[in-house]
């Protein structure tokens, strides 16, 4: 009896300094300040695990913030935080489409005389030059687009025939957005296909051919501005009711310019007898971005047939290193000359790479 009392008392203080740490490096008057445009995006939930355990590792105190793809409520959070005292604020900023949200923060973090460091959604060079504490961290947003697309036509010339499955010679694709506006979005839908069409053109094959004719955009959009896999799954599914093979017209190829689309896209041509991963089953090709664990799983299991890898570990480990700089006072890109920077802006980039499984 006195033992199962120990072992409980052991118990308490062990929770009891848990939650003392987990409150020290998880409050309202933590140094630093990490502001995610939503936490419900696959990739970036991939970025905050890293990040957090990045910044416990080094015994940083922080707060995470969900902007739920609001940016009024982001920058409130921000107001807020500054004002209790923030030493560095993180800004994954919901609205890229114009400046003003990005210079309305940078005002706010100028003013207070603390360095401010934004990742993965790019601002401007004018933002960034703006302010000598001032950074980003995050990829070439036409990278993407140019691997993915030649991830994509290296595929389909070596699997035609089999992808053709109406035997029309032709390909017909569906392609899914994500958010307009949103430069990731624009040069992924762009150079996907582009280079895609270049490398087919050279092996003496027609061009990609959108599945609908009447659409002159050649996308389907998120109509939340989002990059969800319930917009996908949603168009997928009212897709699939009018083009099967029987009626010779079935999409050939999916292009999703995140993992969060492509789960969606695979769930609904799941739900219709597509993609199961059982031997013999009818696959799509589907293709996406950012290379997450379901992704991951998806590749393996012959449902998905390739990604592109955004490095999350890697973009933390740049953001760790700015926010030790920042916190001691140095030039926010102190010490990092090993990483990819433009010329002329403190822009610091990390590369993706194509994943089409493990070998």
């Amino acid at each position: 009896m006195k033992l199962k009392r120990i072992i409980i008392l052991i118990c308490a203080v062990c929770l009891c300094l848990t939650a003392f740490y987990g409150c020290s490096r998880k409050d309202d008057a933590a140094d630093v300040h990490v502001f995610y445009y939503t936490y419900s995006d696959p990739y970036i939930s991939t970025v905050r695990a890293a990040l957090d355990a990045e910044l416990d590792d080094a015994d940083i105190s922080y707060q995470d913030h969900d902007g739920n793809n609001n940016q009024t409520t982001q920058t409130e959070q921000i107001q807020t935080a500054i004002t209790k005292g923030a030493k560095m604020i993180v800004v994954n900023i919901v609205t890229t489409g114009s400046d003003d949200a990005a210079s309305g923060i940078v005002t706010l973090a100028k003013d207070a005389d603390i360095p401010v460091i934004f990742f993965n959604r790019e601002v401007s060079d004018g933002i960034v030059n703006s302010y000598d504490k001032c950074a980003f961290i995050g990829t070439d947003a036409a990278e993407a687009g140019y691997l993915q697309g030649d991830m994509i036509g290296d595929y389909v010339v070596d699997n035609y025939s089999a992808i053709d499955l109406n035997k029309d010679g032709k390909i017909s694709y569906v392609m899914f957005m994500g958010e307009k506006g949103n430069n990731e979005a624009i040069y992924r839908t762009q150079y996907s296909v582009e280079n895609a069409d270049k490398k087919l053109v050279a092996a003496g094959k027609p061009k990609l051919e959108f599945y609908d004719k009447t659409n002159t955009d050649k996308y389907l959009l998120d109509r939340d501005g989002k990059w969800s896999a319930q917009a996908a799954n949603e168009y997928m599914t009212t897709i699939l009711a009018s083009y099967t093979p029987q009626n010779k017209n079935m999409i050939e190829l999916i292009i999703c310019n995140n993992d969060g689309m492509a789960e969606g896209a695979i769930s609904a041509l799941t739900a219709a007898g597509y993609n199961t991963g059982a031997e013999g089953a009818l696959t799509v090709p589907v293709f996406g971005v950012d290379a997450t664990s379901a992704a991951v799983s998806l590749i393996g299991s012959g449902r998905m047939a390739g990604t592109i890898k955004q490095d999350a570990e890697g973009m933390a480990e740049a953001i760790l290193k700015t926010v030790k700089n920042g916190l001691d006072e140095k030039d926010v890109l102190e010490g990092m000359d090993d990483y990819n920077i433009d010329e002329d802006v403190s822009k610091v980039r990390i590369s993706y790479d194509v994943y089409l499984g493990e070998d």
